[in-house]
């Protein structure tokens, strides 16, 4: 034989998520042949170069995918900063501060608040499932720590929304008639629901598992859908706050603060669409509890960290691969 041979363990229960990740669409058995598998049923077997070449492979594109990661979530924090850093910088160096007596300085409350709460804050709280390294941690951790996030975006959320009601009254100023206070307050109404049915549906142990798998997708749409709304409504108002707010010199000869609040508005959308991109990735999503276990038992160094991101591609396929090892196993007994 000739070529540098290596040794690969195939067993009847990685066989097939191994052959998946390595990118054969056949059977286990089929894949061992491709592999030149001997024939003989073994624990063990020999695989030519070619394919722990492919093993090497999905390890450097295991690596490949938890730095875009990396990447991505890096950037959005930093967007996200610099975000609130730009909204604390438009209240107290443009306007008149912060307060609580009915002026404007309270009103400046609701901008602030919305950027820290409802898009920073709840941000986070949608992507935190994909932090590779929280998959060490129990489900139910971080479901808390999903739930907790929401639970504070949503006070800060109300507390602007206070603070808005009083300037108007203050002020003398009419209330909800806008199309951003129209959308904004229905927001506003939508978020503890979805609080409400993430908590009853998923923090409770009692729920049946069915119930869960059933309205998981209607979670998730909404929760994503709440949080672009938050984002639209947020571009709306920031605009509307300049127009009625600029007069002298007026939003349209491009003063300091309407580059600035242009620039903020352009950091929120950013936040948004990067946000959006990590909780829609597929291959970014947590695998299932019994696959964390296994990596929070193999993973003591970052690398192992790193290989758990790749067994998000066994997850998204288990139904296909459970069938794919019982025709194996039925293939591989009509042989014998």
């Amino acid at each position: 034989m000739t070529g540098i041979i290596r040794s690969c363990i195939l067993t009847p229960s990685n066989a097939a998520p191994i052959g998946s990740l390595l990118g054969f669409k056949t059977a286990p058995l089929v894949w061992a042949r491709k592999c030149k598998r001997d024939p003989t049923p073994r624990p063990t077997c020999l695989v030519s170069l070619p394919c722990c070449s492919r093993m090497s492979l999905l390890q450097t594109a295991t690596m490949e995918n938890y730095k875009q990661f990396l990447v991505v979530f890096t950037l959005a924090l930093a967007l996200g900063f610099v975000a609130i850093a730009f909204a604390l910088t438009w209240v107290l160096h443009f306007r008149e501060g912060l307060a609580w007596d009915g002026g404007a300085a309270e009103f400046n409350w609701h901008p602030l608040l919305m950027v820290i709460g409802f898009i920073f804050l709840q941000g986070v709280a949608i992507v935190v499932y994909r932090l590779p390294w929280t998959w060490r941690c129990s489900k139910q951790m971080m479901k808390l720590i999903h739930a907790g996030l929401n639970v504070l975006a949503f006070i800060l959320a109300v507390i602007s929304v206070v603070a808005v009601f009083d300037f108007h009254n203050a002020k003398n100023i009419p209330n909800m008639y806008s199309l951003h206070s129209w959308i904004g307050l229905a927001t506003v109404i939508l978020y503890p629901a979805q609080i409400v049915m993430g908590i009853a549906v998923y923090l409770i142990p009692a729920t049946p598992v069915y119930v869960r798998a059933a309205l998981m997708p209607v979670h998730i749409y909404s929760g994503l859908f709440i949080f672009t709304s938050v984002i639209a409504t947020a571009l709306m108002g920031i605009t509307e706050k300049l127009i009625f707010g600029l007069k002298s010199p007026a939003y349209k000869e491009s003063p300091p603060e309407a580059v600035l609040v242009n620039v903020l508005g352009l950091l929120i959308a950013a936040f948004g669409g990067l946000v959006l991109w990590i909780a829609t990735r597929p291959s970014w999503k947590r695998p299932r509890e019994e696959i964390t276990q296994g990596v929070s038992n193999n993973s003591s160094s970052p690398e192992g960290i790193k290989v758990g991101t790749a067994m998000t591609s066994r997850t998204e396929q288990e139904s296909s691969l459970e069938t794919r090892r019982r025709n194996g196993k039925a293939e591989e007994s009509r042989r014998v």
